[in-house]
């Protein structure tokens, strides 16, 4: 049976589909068969991995005309499939809002292929409307991609709360699987604090591995290419590798741990390397403004 995981945010812009892409990518790499499912109007994840919905998608697995398994297309990504969506599940919002099972539909037509992966990633669209709701009820687990600034951090208690009345109501075996810091940049200090301020207060929740601004990241599905396939040997592609062994470890409960007793990032982390690449650079700056006012002085002395 399938690991069923959904990315959710409200907030656009996030890298929530080029997390799903990605992080997908690498899972099948590692071995596991993965399906992505466009669970999105907009259908990004779709064209970023190569392929269009064409009258076969999740839509029409919605409307009953199609099978969740003759839905099912192939990436360039061996191990990799996906079923695609495209601007007709914008109409599903209005043609489900009436229906007293409008929120497990997706759950029930997953069902019928969950056997066939190892692991199942639903991207829902940025609000929290009922494709989302769909989308959580399907799930065993929600990932956060987060974006390290300030309007995240208050978007963020939206998603829980709609989780908790998830878990509440309706699906009390949906559990947070984690936050996932995106775009990060080590050169501000807003996007360090943010990282701080969130894994002080969730501590394991929060992913080791730190995705940082990369630009081959966001030129990868202009080529309709994961970055993988893209430039395997970019810091992005670097990043969403060991997300996945990260997740692996969590959900699998083998390999490297996403953290050790002591609180210490595991080897390789991003946020490790930049936090001590800034503290270098404070040290480093902070004996030459020691070191300047003295050599000033000594050579002022010289000249008396």
């Amino acid at each position: 049976m399938a690991r069923t995981i959904v990315f959710v945010n409200q907030k656009g812009g996030v890298g929530k589909t080029t997390t799903a892409i990605n992080l997908g990518a690498y899972l099948a790499i590692a071995g596991k068969r993965t399906l992505l499912v466009d669970f999105d109007p907009q259908a990004n994840l779709t064209s970023g991995v190569g392929a269009s919905g064409g009258g076969r998608g999740i839509y029409e697995v919605l409307s009953g005309t199609l099978r969740p398994r003759d839905a099912l297309m192939t990436t360039k990504v061996d191990g990799l499939s996906l079923i695609p969506s495209s601007i007709d599940l914008s109409g599903a919002t209005v043609e489900l809002v009436d229906r007293d099972d409008r929120n497990i539909y997706l759950k029930r037509l997953l069902s019928e292929v969950a056997d066939d992966f190892d692991y199942i990633l639903i991207d829902c669209p940025p609000s929290l409307g009922v494709l989302t709701l769909n989308g959580l009820m399907a799930a065993d687990e929600v990932l956060i991609p987060m974006q390290c600034e300030y309007f995240a951090l208050e978007g963020l208690s939206l998603i829980l709360n709609t989780v908790s009345l998830v878990q509440k109501s309706m699906n009390p075996k949906l559990k947070i699987g984690g936050i996932i810091f995106t775009m990060y940049d080590s050169r501000t200090k807003l996007a360090q604090d943010v990282v701080q301020q969130v894994t002080e207060y969730f501590k394991d929740r929060v992913f080791r591995t730190i995705v940082p601004r990369n630009v081959r990241l966001s030129e990868a599905p202009s080529h309709g290419l994961p970055v993988a396939l893209y430039d395997p040997t970019c810091i992005g592609a670097k990043s969403y590798e060991a997300l996945a062994k990260e997740l692996i470890a969590r959900v699998e409960g083998v390999g490297a741990k996403t953290a050790r007793e002591d609180g210490a990032p595991v080897q390789g982390s991003l946020f490790a390397k930049a936090s001590r690449i800034d503290s270098e650079g404070l040290a480093k700056a902070s004996r030459i403004d020691s070191e300047g006012p003295a050599k000033a002085s000594r050579a002022e002395s010289k000249d008396r």
